[in-house]
């Protein structure tokens, strides 16, 4: 599961210990809520489901996908149907490849999502053999489902565009400066992220 209440309380709180700025915002806006997703590789199936469409459109095709499939469905039931039987749930061609890819790597044991590897980085490595997953879908899975507490997402435009407000920065920094300037917040990076999520459509920041 991801990061708890209590999780991100302790961690903001020293990470606002050592940067005065965080310590202002977080008096500002309090603390974020936990965001919290189940593991497994049905949730990265909805982060393909979900990509480059509108929130009701994902949850239609959901919502028919489980029809189709059943609600307990593996990812063997997935490769068993079809294209039109997946067109039919609402999945582009380039979509049917990324979820086909996700459940042949499962399904051969190549994508462990009960025992992926300790280390970040490995871990990150291993999803992005998934078509269709980036390191930034890897670092939320992480983050939200693994609860991992050092994952920054440095190449997401509203952490950038939150740790620049934050920061009172004249310009938001792009992905390597974004990067730099979390450093000294290890291994804290992940509580801090949510943060900036958090602040950043607060108006009083």
């Amino acid at each position: 599961m991801g990061l708890t209440s209590d999780q991100l309380h302790r961690s903001l709180d020293i990470v606002a210990a050592r940067e005065p700025a965080i310590a202002r915002a977080l008096e500002i806006a309090g603390y974020p809520e936990p965001r919290i997703r189940r593991t497994g590789y049905k949730t990265m199936l909805r982060t393909i489901v979900g990509q480059q469409v509108s929130v009701a459109a994902a949850s239609s095709m959901w919502n028919k996908l489980e029809a189709e499939l059943g609600a307990d469905f593996t990812p063997a039931d997935l490769l068993e149907r079809d294209f039109d039987a997946l067109r039919a749930c609402g999945l582009s061609r380039q979509k049917q490849g990324y979820v086909r890819s996700l459940c042949e790597l499962v399904s051969a044991g190549e994508v462990d999502f009960e025992n992926l590897p300790a280390d970040d980085e490995e871990a990150i490595a291993e999803l992005t053999m998934i078509k269709g997953i980036g390191r930034w879908s890897a670092e939320i899975y992480l983050l939200f489902a693994e609860g991992r507490q050092d994952i920054w997402p440095a190449g997401d435009l509203a952490v950038m565009a939150g740790i620049g407000k934050i920061l009172g920065l004249e310009e938001r920094p792009d992905e390597k400066a974004t990067r730099a300037l979390a450093e000294p917040w290890r291994p804290h990076r992940g509580a801090t992220a949510i943060f900036t999520w958090h602040c950043y459509d607060n108006p009083a920041l």
